[in-house]
């Protein structure tokens, strides 16, 4: 149910003090979905996929319309995440390990990346305990072999991560070193869920950060099979086409509809479970003290050279590319007493805005914890203030299976520029007229251009980033 503004206004005064949630103790519950693309939601235009229970989520809270990837495959936006650091900063700009294969053939030669998350480096997880919170960690994790694990990360508990991207089956038996098999035909989707769930009921009156990082909806597409046949059933309702697919650079194809059953159903099994979560939190009397967001770590997989799984229409391209089909993701955030129900904001953020967001929320001292690339959304949030940074920058200097290019973007304001390595070619766009980036305006503004690229050079010179040379 839609709560008036007045509502939140008199709930703030009790819950919160000086913009923090009662004694700066919030539950934190962080939702992190692979590869889902913003346009997946029925919230941010699909009209195949049915996500009631996040459109709901994202009606409680705020709704970030240009909200960002900090790169455009996982391993990078994760340890973006985690850190409040850019991936260039990190050494971590591509997925772990990287596919160095399809650089033989290329005339470029790509930086070498970090394979784990350093220890050095502080996660969120580990600034929550130190503030006296339970950690919890389930899901994908992607971030470095044993060692590297969520628990030797800060979380006190982690359930099924480890170095796999992807999971060797969504059903039982899972083969996940860090997940106890459930019964045969167990869905993970469900199992994850129903770890967290009991995570949160063991706690009782102490906080706890928790982050269920689902494996879906990454490949191998693997249908949900108790809501298959309604998709099924809606795609064959669907007017024919002549053809679903749109040409990009280097011969890759983008999908240009949603009409995959397999892959709606596996949306839909996410949906049904993150309502489980939202009843959860309410049967325990939580959902008035715990920060919730979801978001993803890129774009949609909609473009490769065969027919992929969805599609991120109106935007271009989709995972691996620093189109805004690649880096345009979903992002909400509901926090009880800051952010009114049904508000949503057009400000440009970025992965790493999370970490400062959720620490000044939790009214935890940064202490040893830099965040240096990330922007607190606290003001945002309260529609009080705007974050003060001038450009959103993406920096992917790598090869990618979707075929994109090492490449890097910047965007400011509504305008955004995209430079690819290999060719030594510049686009802009003015995505206020041209969200489908098809108008290249470079030659219109040379002077724009070359300020822009000359000051993403220097930002890479000053973070220490490894760059693309050429053979």
């Amino acid at each position: 149910m839609k709560r008036t503004r007045l509502f939140w206004v008199l709930l703030s005064v009790l819950l919160f003090c000086n913009g923090s949630l009662a004694q700066g103790r919030p539950n934190v519950l962080i939702l992190l979905v692979d590869d889902l693309g913003s346009v997946d939601l029925s919230s941010y235009g699909s009209t195949f996929h049915e996500t009631p229970n996040i459109d709901a989520l994202a009606a409680s809270g705020m709704r970030f319309t240009d909200a960002y990837s900090a790169s455009t495959v996982c391993s990078s936006t994760r340890a973006a995440l985690q850190t409040g650091k850019s991936p260039e900063r990190l050494k971590i700009t591509d997925w772990i390990p990287g596919n160095s294969e399809i650089e033989l053939t290329k005339p470029i030669t790509t930086p070498a990346i970090l394979n784990e998350l350093p220890h050095s480096e502080i996660t969120l997880a580990e600034a929550f305990k130190d503030a006296g919170y339970k950690t919890f960690y389930a899901g994908k994790w992607h971030l470095g072999a044993e060692g590297y694990h969520p628990d030797q990360h800060g979380y006190d508990i982690n359930k099924g991560g480890y170095h796999a991207g992807q999971p060797a089956s969504y059903y039982a038996p899972y083969t996940n070193p860090r997940l106890k098999d459930g019964l045969e035909g167990e869905y993970l989707t469900d199992r994850l869920t129903d770890e967290t769930l009991t995570f949160m009921k063991e706690q009782g009156d102490d906080p706890f950060f928790a982050m269920l990082s689902f494996y879906t909806v990454h490949t191998p597409i693997t249908a949900a099979k108790p809501y298959l046949a309604y998709y099924e059933n809606k795609a064959a309702k669907l007017p024919d086409q002549i053809s679903n697919t749109h040409m990009e650079k280097n011969d890759a194809m983008s999908r240009i509809r949603q009409d995959s059953p397999e892959y709606a159903s596996m949306v839909h099994a996410l949906d049904v479970n993150v309502g489980r979560l939202l009843d959860g939190l309410d049967d325990l009397g939580l959902d008035k003290n715990t920060i919730v967001i979801l978001t993803s770590d890129n774009g949609g997989l909609s473009t490769l050279r065969r027919l992929a799984p969805t599609s991120v229409k109106p935007f271009r391209a989709g995972k691996g590319w620093v189109y805004e089909g690649g880096i345009r993701i979903p992002l909400m955030i509901r926090a009880p007493g800051i952010t009114a129900a049904g508000t949503e904001s057009s400000i440009p953020t970025i992965s790493m805005d999370i970490a400062p967001t959720l620490m000044g929320l939790a009214g935890i001292e940064k202490h040893n914890m830099e965040t240096p690339d990330g922007v607190s959304l606290e003001g945002i949030l309260s529609n009080e203030s705007e974050p003060d940074r001038k450009a959103i920058r993406v920096y992917y200097p790598h090869y990618h299976g979707s075929y994109s290019e090492p490449s890097y973007m910047v965007r400011e304001g509504d305008w955004k520029l995209i430079y690819f390595y290999e060719r030594d070619e510049t686009e802009l766009y003015n995505l206020a007229d041209d969200i489908g980036e098809q108008n290249n305006l470079v030659d219109d503004h040379f002077d724009m251009v070359t300020r822009i690229k000359s000051e993403m050079q220097s930002w890479l010179n000053s973070v220490g980033a490894e760059q693309p040379k050429r053979k």
